[in-house]
Order: structure tokens, then sequence, then C-alpha cells
């Protein structure tokens, strides 16, 4: 079995510098309709706490890496997400 090559997206901050992301999980939310993607910094020291960063995106279909990535702005919203990504980070410790 060869090993899943990590997606990655490159999202530019506000100052217009492109940081490199790997992509965690994508998961869609019933709930909501939407969704959502949750990266981590590449370039992050392992040894740090991961921050993990969660947008929802919408895919237009044409081309996998043109994704469009929203903040996540109500606290509902954030709620449904962080109980995803505490459900699916303990399915895959499991692994």
């Amino acid at each position: 079995m060869g090993v899943e090559e990590q997606e990655r997206i490159i999202i530019p901050d506000e100052n217009g510098e492109e940081h490199l992301f790997e992509v965690l999980f994508k998961f869609d939310v019933d709930e909501t309709g939407f969704s959502y993607i949750a990266l981590i910094p590449v370039e992050q020291n392992v040894e740090d706490e991961v921050e993990v960063y969660a947008f929802r995106f919408e895919d237009d279909g044409e081309d996998e890496n043109d994704l469009k990535l929203y903040p996540i702005e109500s606290d509902e919203e954030w709620d449904i997400v962080e109980e995803m990504l505490h459900t699916l980070a303990e399915e895959n410790d499991h692994l």
C-alpha cells in the first residue's frame, strides 16, 4: 500500500503572503447544508500544539484546486464543526 499523498492548499493571508496548509478533513454537515474543510499549517512545528483552521468551502466542480473558502461566523456553526472535528480525530486515532 502506498502512502497517501496529503492534499495541500495555499491560502494567502491579509498581507498577500501565501501559506501552505495540509488538509486534515473535508466533511459535509447536514444541519447547515454546507461543506467544511479542516487544515493545519505545513510549516508548523510538530512538537507545538497543532492549531487547526476550519473553513466552510464551496467547490465549483471545475478544478479541485479551486475551492472557495469562507470563514465560519456563527457560534452555532462553530459548535457543529468542532464536534465533527473531535469525532473525526477520535476515529482516526483508532486506526
